[in-house]
């Protein structure tokens, strides 16, 4: 093959194989990271800890209570007397460990019907129901013989997760994730030994493949803060965005981990080779100045 077809197929493979690494990242976290029920609860039990996720359940659990007793009974005149107790109960159980445990099993239950739901096996939309916690705090309001707590309804308040209108396109994306997330990091692979393969100066293709590497680690990490940014502008009104922030950040640990590294490993086998070859044309010059020159050949005259 001539040396300039080699070249120019070296450098597609190895723009392709660079191109594919944050896609190939992205879309391997997405089918394997969340997918996986036992890292999904893993990796949001930290939350029951933080700060801004407790506030947004008290906001949610207290209001949806004091919204029930509106409902239910003719009280409204004290709702703002009551209101007070009731958040403070919320916290107050928010610090417990039944509570750490109900955020774990409700992330599991939960995760688990995404994921039945996603795979088509469950049609219906997916919900979160918060009685358990309202049971919660009304025996601590009980206890604490706040008025009207024990006539305080506990019902199943489902909290929408996953509408059934948009199950079908959901559905679709998961699979296409299913299918990126393996093919995409292993076509990355093949692209990038193929062009090492190809190409006329090795060297300099595993330095450019390194360096590319290197790129789409920057590349992944710049768009999972650009994303940040939009998810947080997106949300509907009445989320709090510090909640969401701590959620989203949660989830895409790993990612932004896999983009650092990345960057260091693209970085360090570039710099590696340069080193190695800068050492080996040293040691070159090197041995070609401590060999001894070859006497000269006398002339005819001289002999």
């Amino acid at each position: 093959m001539p040396s300039r077809l080699r070249s120019a197929l070296s450098a597609v493979l190895t723009a392709l194989s660079c191109l594919l690494v944050p896609f190939g990242a992205l879309a391997a976290w997405a089918a394997y990271g969340l997918a996986d029920t036992g890292r999904y609860v893993t990796t949001m039990a930290p939350l029951a800890a933080d700060p801004a996720v407790r506030e947004a359940v008290v906001d949610t659990v207290g209001d949806g209570i004091l919204r029930a007793v509106d409902e239910h009974l003719d009280v409204r005149p004290v709702r703002g007397s009551v209101r007070p107790f009731v958040h403070d109960a919320v916290r107050s159980f928010t610090q417990t460990r039944a509570f750490r445990l109900a955020w774990d099993t409700g992330n599991r239950i939960t995760h688990d019907a995404v994921l039945r739901a996603l795979r088509g096996e469950d049609e219906r939309a997916v919900t979160v129901d918060l009685a358990p916690v309202t049971a919660q705090v009304k025996g601590q309001l009980t206890r604490d013989h706040v008025p009207l707590a024990a006539h305080i309804p506990v019902e199943h308040t489902e909290v929408p997760v996953l509408p059934a209108d948009r199950l079908p396109a959901l559905r679709k994306g998961y699979h296409v994730l299913e299918v990126a997330g393996f093919w995409l990091p292993v076509a990355a692979v093949v692209f990038a030994v193929g062009g090492i393969a190809l190409a006329v100066h090795r060297r300099r293709a595993v330095i450019a493949t390194a360096l590319g590497t290197a790129l789409g680690g920057a590349l992944l990490a710049v768009a999972l803060a650009v994303g940040r940014g939009l998810t947080l502008a997106d949300l509907p009104a009445g989320v709090p965005h510090p909640a969401a922030g701590a959620v989203y950040d949660a989830l895409t640990g790993t990612l932004r981990t896999t983009a650092w590294l990345l960057m260091g490993l693209g970085l360090a086998v570039a710099l590696a080779v340069r080193l190695t070859r800068h050492l080996r044309l040293r040691r070159r010059a090197r041995r070609g100045q401590a060999s001894p020159t070859a006497p000269p050949t006398p002339t005819q005259a001289e002999v």
